[in-house]
């Protein structure tokens, strides 16, 4: 009888070891293409990894695989928005950015168009290692004119996500994290506003400014220093531009003392959009940036990766206690 079950158990953890991973983003895209015939996509040999192999299989005449040709893939997009059409274009972060700026800037940004511009495989977070590790793209998205720039904390904004894009009237980045755990439990959407931060924990002592896979890490964190006596609010900056400046103006009155946290190089990401908005108003205060210290990075887990990199919990905490005694 054990020896049944256990093979039983065994045939079970197969079958659940192949089941597809949450595909949030994908279904929302093609939920989206279904409520309007505008919408089209586009990838760079990517399918399954950015979750278009859905809206390959169901909407094929607006499915298009222009192959590895990150920058043909941008100027294909122009053309069809031009023509009418929203499209979403995909491939990995550091691919969908970096090989095409130029195309990206003329041919999305400077004419306006609604170029929607998805990114997965985020910051380091990736087994990959330097190729595939984007840690410029957030800054050098947002220095773009006309464009939107998006990061999801998790799948449960994926759809908010889709609809902030459509939102948008011209051209938008989203920056993706694909779940890297398979659960039976469905994934409740929730929604989001556009360029407005989603408060996830309320405090009294100091702000911690997250955004994508490191506001987890943040709600962690405060939880670390709860026990210590110190109260953290927890902002999901989803939106890094257009920042959401009132809700941190209004959180660094309230609080005193800031720490930003991010999935990418503090040069020129959320660290400095956050910095900009205080020093444009004229408040100075305790702050501190985590994230990618102007550094490569190496391929590897999430966990691994956040850890010998200074992005997880623990390197939140300890910045947190750095501005708190500058504070006091």
């Amino acid at each position: 009888m054990s020896d049944t079950l256990s093979k039983l158990e065994a045939a079970d953890f197969i079958n659940r070891s192949f089941k597809p991973l949450p595909r949030s983003y994908g279904d929302a895209l093609v939920e989206a293409a279904l409520n309007d015939e505008r919408v089209v996509c586009l990838t760079a040999d990517l399918s399954p990894p950015t979750e278009t192999d859905r809206f390959r299989d169901e909407l094929p005449e607006r499915f298009h695989n222009v192959g590895i040709a990150e920058a043909n893939m941008i100027g294909i997009a122009g053309g069809m928005a031009r023509s009418g059409e929203i499209p979403f274009v995909h491939s990995f972060c550091a691919f969908v950015t970096k090989r095409c700026f130029d195309q990206i800037t003329m041919q999305a940004a400077y004419p306006n168009l609604p170029v929607k511009i998805v990114g997965f495989l985020p910051g380091v977070a990736t087994l990959l290692g330097v190729s595939h590790q984007a840690i410029e793209d957030v800054a050098m998205m947002r220095s773009v004119p006309n464009m939107m720039v998006f990061e999801s904390s998790g799948p449960q904004y994926h759809a908010a996500a889709v609809q902030l894009a459509l939102q948008h009237d011209g051209p938008v980045y989203l920056r993706m994290k694909r779940p890297e755990k398979i659960t039976d439990d469905p994934i409740v959407q929730l929604p989001l506003d556009y360029g407005k931060g989603k408060v996830q924990r309320n405090g009294t002592d100091l702000t911690i400014v997250a955004a994508g896979l490191e506001v987890v890490e943040a709600l962690d964190a405060a939880e670390i220093l709860t026990k210590e006596g110190i109260d953290a609010e927890v902002i999901d900056m989803h939106t890094i531009k257009p920042i959401d400046k009132e809700l941190i103006l209004q959180s660094a009155s309230a609080t005193g003392a800031m720490v930003t946290a991010e999935n990418h190089n503090i040069i020129g990401g959320l660290g400095s959009a956050v910095a900009e908005v205080l020093t444009d108003a004229g408040i100075g205060l305790p702050f501190k940036r985590v994230g990618v210290q102007d550094q490569f990075c190496e391929g590897g887990t999430t966990p691994y990766l956040l850890k010998k990199f200074g992005l997880d919990s623990t390197a939140i905490a300890s910045a947190c206690r750095d501005v708190m005694k500058r504070k006091s």
